[in-house]
């Protein structure tokens, strides 16, 4: 595969934070290689290892070696990536933890997890553990342990006062500023161990414990038939379908880049219509097609109402979406949503 790449919100956060402790700009940026229009948009894709060597250049440049653990604990995923919001918005522990493996390639991708989930609920000996299955090495153990702080973090913000995390098993030996982790974690962490597993309260994986209903928003753009849909397109090797799987998590944006799609496809724009005129379409066309395909999935479930299914498809107002809609079917979004009862 190409160049593995990363979600900009996350090193646009941790580029705020990093200067917000003290680390220069400039430094940070070309250190980086990054621009500022690079971290502009939270979608925008950019080279893992450009977000490493960021993460690093923060290190040295405050001298604070827990830098990435500080910023994981200080912040919100929903604020870094849409898949905080599709996190926040499911319905229990295990359903979280589906989503986030399912749309996991959209924060960062991963070739060492290429066809096989990251994390695992696992109950054993009436203990109940979240497994980290990411391979580490040396330095990498600063994934792993931003990845159990952030679930952490999480349940310490959405659940306070609720016992989450346990105990903590992790495969790296201690870290420079182990002496910090009882104050940061706040529970027993067992370094070289045999793998990386964070231990929480059995309470919940039960039956009885559910979140509180997320937001219409993401409600809306992770439903079954997008999810479907989604892993359809995925195994497909048309460019057609290509574009559609990487535009499809961001419809909400309204106007998409076709540059963008071109450059996280790894092609020039050139070379990508080229591949398109072969196919006999365009990325206008793509974009309305999918808007329409979509659009007759949400008010066919009947999980939205017509003004969230225009947001959700990116009309800046719902007076455009009834045009559009009127265009694809010849019917208006409300006479077909009832139509679906």
């Amino acid at each position: 595969m190409s160049d593995p790449t990363i979600a900009a919100g996350f090193a646009a956060a941790f580029f705020d934070y990093a200067i917000e402790k003290g680390a220069p700009r400039d430094v940070l940026l070309s250190a980086s290689g990054l621009t500022p229009e690079d971290l502009g948009d939270q979608d925008n894709r950019i080279p893992v290892t450009a977000y490493q060597t960021l993460i690093g250049a923060g290190i040295a440049a405050t001298g604070d070696t827990a830098l990435l653990l500080r910023h994981t604990l200080d912040t919100k995923l929903e604020m870094i990536s849409v898949v905080g919001q599709i996190v926040h918005s499911s319905a229990s522990l295990p359903h979280s933890i589906e989503q986030l493996n399912r749309y996991l390639h959209l924060m960062a991708e991963s070739e060492a997890m290429a066809g096989r989930d990251r994390f695992e609920l696992l109950q054993q000996d009436g203990q109940v553990w979240i497994v980290d299955h990411l391979p580490i090495t040396g330095p990498d153990y600063i994934g792993i342990e931003a990845s159990f702080a952030r679930f952490i973090s999480e349940f310490r913000r959405s659940f306070p006062g609720q016992v989450f995390g346990i105990e903590m098993q992790v495969t790296y030996p201690a870290p420079p500023h182990v002496d910090e982790y009882p104050d940061l974690f706040q529970l027993p962490v067992t370094f070289n161990a045999t793998r990386n597993a964070l231990r929480i309260d059995p309470v919940w994986i039960s039956v009885d414990t559910e979140f509180e209903p997320g937001n219409e928003y993401v409600f809306g753009v992770f439903t079954r038939h997008a999810d479907e849909l989604l892993t359809k397109l995925g195994r497909s090797d048309s460019i057609r379908a290509r574009i559609e799987a990487l535009i499809l998590p961001d419809l909400h944006q309204g106007s998409l880049s076709m540059d963008k799609v071109a450059r996280d496809l790894g092609m020039s724009r050139q070379t990508l219509y080229r591949r398109l005129k072969d196919e006999g379409a365009t990325f206008a066309e793509i974009h309305d097609d999918l808007r329409h395909k979509m659009a007759l999935d949400y008010l066919t479930a009947r999980k939205v109402t017509v003004n969230e299914a225009a947001y959700l498809l990116g009309f800046s107002e719902a007076s455009s979406f009834v045009r559009a809609f009127k265009r694809w079917t010849g019917q208006s979004p409300s006479a077909f949503r009832d139509g679906a009862r």
